[in-house]
């Protein structure tokens, strides 16, 4: 545990360890990688090459050390951590991984700046968030494993269907191999898969496209070009293949009220907002659901939609393409913009909304600018957890 002298020391050198948080990560991540490569699977190598994932690491760290004497500012922060951590079936073996990796990337970096009481007091730091990670992660893995059809570690799930949905998304249907039942979860949530490829042992989460049903998982992927995984189920993976697959998680998730809810999405980003919308129009609650896509070649799900819509009068939906086809008849031409956002979303409205980046930046500013309160907006990234702003 962190001492009084320790939490001032971590204060007092946040500020050069921000500094230089990106190169101490471009160091970590290199060193950990050579020295534990069984490690490596569980890193999405896209987002090391892109720098993502060393950026939301160097962030997460920052971040830690300004409030290392108010972890309570940090509670969302770290159930977003728990429940991606779970997803990858994280062990305590692996924060000493990179406990160790970590402190000697931060004393590469910054060499005679760090003492040995400044290495003792960040290595208490370190290990204060990792136990209470471990204890948050370890009750969670308990929980699952207790439910009905839940389990711990990985479990043989084997393609029963696929199902093209557009020109670049395609379904896949999962059942127990072991012909088991499976434990529900909450719409917006996600399953974290380990699959070979071509020799090597990846893993990789998809949100979850269809409401629990105790049978069968679906998720909905999109060929990414350079995908290695995407392109490979929508390559190889037929009804008779197997993979390894972690409980479902996530803290993207329906918030259980009775206030309007705003389902925004882009691209593949409406498959965690599937569920969410069963859900929301089961219970009764006004849904507006607007999506985003280039055209109709593109555009998955929209005669399940369109259904939806013809069957619940508490459902208003719209449709917004940027390059529409000849022949296409979308609700709205262009972008999502500044009107369309306040046309549509009511002043107690609760705003869901994922796609990508470019579009999630925009959204979130616009949402802002509207005064949308913060407490009423909720968004998840495909990708590690990065700055909006």
């Amino acid at each position: 545990m962190l001492t009084p002298a320790q939490t001032a020391i971590v204060k007092a050198t946040a500020p050069v360890v921000a500094q230089h948080s990106e190169r101490i990560t471009t160091v970590f991540y290199p060193l950990m990688f050579e020295r534990y490569p069984e490690v490596r699977e569980v890193f999405n190598q896209a987002h090391q090459h892109g720098g993502s994932q060393p950026r939301a690491l160097a962030n997460a760290v920052v971040g830690y050390a300004m409030n290392i004497d108010n972890l309570g500012a940090l509670t969302a922060v770290v159930e977003r951590i728990v429940q991606k951590h779970v997803s990858l079936n994280i062990t305590p073996p692996q924060y000493r991984i990179v406990g160790e990796c970590l402190m000697e990337a931060i004393g590469r970096v910054l060499g005679d700046a760090i003492t040995p009481e400044v290495a003792a007091a960040w290595s208490a730091a370190y290990w204060q968030l990792a136990d209470l990670l471990i204890a948050a992660e370890e009750k969670e893995y308990q929980r699952k494993a207790a439910m009905t059809g839940g389990w711990r570690g990985t479990r043989r799930l084997r393609v029963v269907k696929r199902e093209r949905e557009s020109d670049v998304i395609t379904s896949f249907w999962f059942a127990a191999a072991d012909a088991g039942s499976l434990m529900d979860f909450k719409p917006g949530q996600y399953l974290g898969l380990r699959i070979d490829v071509d020799g090597q042992t990846v893993q990789r989460n998809y949100s979850l496209s269809d409401l629990p049903n105790g049978n069968t998982y679906r998720i909905s992927v999109k060929r990414e070009p350079g995908g290695l995984v995407s392109n490979f189920f929508h390559d190889h993976v037929q009804p008779g293949f197997e993979v390894d697959a972690f409980a479902p998680a996530g803290e993207f998730t329906l918030a259980e009220t009775s206030k309007p809810v705003v389902l925004l999405t882009a691209g593949v980003g409406q498959t965690p907002a599937l569920p969410m919308l069963d859900r929301a129009l089961a219970s009764g609650r006004r849904v507006i659901y607007l999506h985003a896509a280039l055209n109709s070649a593109v555009h998955a799900f929209r005669e399940r939609i369109d259904a939806l819509a013809s069957r619940h009068p508490n459902l208003q939906h719209a449709y917004i393409y940027s390059e529409p086809l000849p022949g296409d008849e979308p609700h709205h031409r262009g972008f999502v913009t500044s009107e369309l956002l306040q046309r549509y979303t009511p002043a107690d409205a609760e705003v869901y909304f994922l796609g990508p980046k470019p579009f999630m930046v925009h959204v979130n500013r616009t949402l802002r600018e509207l005064k949308v309160a913060a407490e009423r907006i909720r968004y998840e990234f495909f990708g590690p957890m990065e700055a909006l702003d």
